[in-house]
């Protein structure tokens, strides 16, 4: 199988082109505008297709891709990502500094950034945005409600107060997060309980998104549903697992670098056709502006055609970057026949990550042969050591060997197992179950069947440790191994087996992997940082408490008139500086 490693942070690389049979040309132009300074194109609106539903907008519980995908275009933080190289950008605070030891960061907020108009204000136009929201929203970060997704990996045990106002907040009493403090409207300050030159990753990711306490207050639970936010766009309409549309927020502050208002365009469409070979129909004829993810049933027939796209008529682009997600099983560790090291070290030797890389998903990812941490070049270059660590390749014989030591030789008493497996994303995820399936049953005699499920009501099943087997993919929040290893973090796991356990759906617990992953949160070197956390994970791999299975490589199909809509490692879309060329403007074939 073709492996392709991509370095991590440079923009993507547009591969080439290939043709397919469009009748974009027949369809009346929907992209109107007119040009801007710098030849820039304003309006039009942009449609995007999602296979999922969201589960939910509400900044604190958004922990699926759908949900950061489209929350990514409605709210903002104080800081962002920058969608080409993912660096850190400045959002709703236009600049920051830390003291020297990076235990206090300071953040100073734009004066003219405004919530978006909703009837939850008294005149139901949008208000300026002050320090005092930002503090109020990084309190409901840190305090316990079952929709609260996000806490365990943004502010515990790192921002001073956070961990008490949490544990307050569960016995009924909310209490301020005494590190986090206002200095005046446009300034607030955050300690750390330790130096952590990583902080800004932290502050982009969608816990931290800010909104107002009047949304809070008029929708509660139905925040899910009424996102009130400063991005670049406002939701406009919504009807669950059918379509959303957003308009452009005219009161967003940001201007490109020759004075262009953003967004440039004047709007988004999202569907959400749930198959992927129908996404790409509705693509070819032009009723897409992008997808992402190709199918793997016509995978080769669009990247076979890279070879002669200079020679053939081209209709899309295709784009290619290394992807920072991981595709795994995991195990339910504290209960059932996975409570047994040796059955889940078993499982892992057991399956042939090379053959379901070559021949189920046909090269659209490569094998898991390091552990969760997908291979980085760069990762690698800071320190992290990919080469010294042993992960599980493909051996039946240990696999039985184990098995029996476990008391189940040749697989007699072991009990029939299910996999539960979400919807959504084409084939993929049948197609690798079903060929797990097999490995398991003829390699070590056990009989798995397969649960599908749409994505929602899976991970509430998983969360709430339900599922004993259970088919997960971790994509990255920022660009560090660190957000793949703290879904091992024995401080994830509640201690009422009853709750969900959001961030470690495993529930698995080991001492030594908490030692060397808690060490690493104050280690300020990032090589030596790098080195315990590719020791922990070595502890993660010994222990087994999931199954690695590939990692992906990110395709995604754009047509010709997309501009400034680079591909990154983390699926990272940032709309307001997309534009669409109108047809009538494109060169002539």
């Amino acid at each position: 199988m073709r492996k392709l490693f991509v370095p991590l942070f440079v923009s993507a690389l547009a591969l080439g082109l290939a043709s397919c049979t469009s009748c974009s040309e027949e369809k009346k132009d929907d992209h109107g505008g007119s040009e801007g300074k710098g030849g820039v194109y304003l309006g039009g609106v942009m449609r995007l297709n999602e296979v999922e539903a969201f589960k939910s907008l509400n900044p604190i519980a958004v922990n699926e891709n759908v949900g950061f995908h489209i929350g990514t275009q409605l709210f903002e933080g104080l800081v962002k990502f920058n969608q080409s190289d993912l660096s850190i950008s400045p959002a709703i605070a236009s600049r920051w500094e830390s003291n020297e030891n990076q235990t206090e960061w300071t953040f100073h907020i734009r004066p003219n950034v405004k919530f978006h108009p909703d009837a939850c204000f008294p005149d139901g136009k949008g208000r300026v945005l002050t320090a005092n929201d930002v503090k109020y929203c990084f309190d409901k970060l840190c305090t316990a409600d079952p929709n609260n997704a996000l806490f365990d990996v943004t502010f515990k045990d790192r921002v001073v107060g956070a961990n008490e106002a949490f544990a307050s907040s569960k016995a009924g009493k909310n209490i301020s997060v005494s590190g986090v403090k206002v200095t005046n409207d446009s300034t607030i300050t955050i300690s750390l309980k330790s130096p952590f030159a990583g902080f800004l990753n932290i502050v982009a990711m969608p816990g931290c998104w800010i909104y107002p306490k009047e949304a809070v207050d008029k929708y509660g639970a139905d925040l899910r549903i009424h996102p009130v936010g400063t991005g670049p766009f406002v939701l406009e309409t919504v009807k669950e697992g059918e379509v959303l549309i957003m308009k452009k927020n005219p009161d967003y502050y940001g201007f490109d670098k020759d004075g262009n208002k953003l967004p440039y365009l004047d709007g988004l469409k999202y569907s959400f056709i749930r198959e992927k070979k129908a996404e790409i129909l509705e693509f070819k004829s032009g009723n897409l502006d992008m997808v992402y993810r190709l199918p793997v049933e016509i995978f080769h027939e669009i990247m076979g055609d890279l070879e002669h796209a200079k020679e053939r008529k081209t209709d899309f682009q295709i784009l290619n970057s290394a992807a920072l997600n991981t595709h795994y099983l995991g195990f339910n560790t504290q209960s059932g026949p996975f409570a047994n090291k040796k059955v889940r070290q078993a499982f892992n030797y057991a399956i042939d990550r090379h053959k379901i890389a070559d021949f189920t998903i046909q090269g659209e990812g490569s094998p898991a042969d390091y552990g969760m941490v997908p291979y980085s070049e760069a990762f690698e270059k800071d320190g992290y050591d990919f080469k010294g660590l042993k992960g599980y390749t493909f051996d039946p014989v240990k696999a039985k060997e184990l098995l029996k030591e476990a008391g189940f030789p040749e697989g007699k008493g072991f009990p029939k197992v299910t996999l539960h497996i979400n919807s959504g994303g084409g084939d993929i995820n049948v197609l690798v179950a079903e060929v797990i399936q097999k490995m398991l049953k003829e390699n070590l005699n056990v009989d798995v069947s397969i649960n599908t499920a749409p994505m929602t009501e899976h991970l509430e099943q998983v969360h709430l440790g339900k599922s004993d087997f259970f088919r997960l993919a971790w994509y990255a929040d920022y660009p560090d191994p660190e957000i793949f290893l703290t879904v091992f973090y024995g401080q994830h796991v509640p201690a009422d087996p009853a709750e969900k356990s959001f961030i470690n759906p495993t529930r698995f617990k080991n001492a030594c992997f908490d030692s060397l992953f808690s060490v690493s949160f104050t280690e300020p070197d990032k090589a030596k940082r790098y080195k315990l956390l590719s020791q922990a994970e070595q502890v993660v791999l010994d222990e087994a408490p999931f199954m690695p299975i590939f990692y992906d490589e990110n395709y995604s199909l754009e047509q010709l008139n997309v501009r400034n809509f680079p591909q990154n490692p983390m699926n990272y879309f940032d709309l307001s500086v997309v534009y669409l060329v109108p047809k009538d403007k494109m060169p002539k074939k």
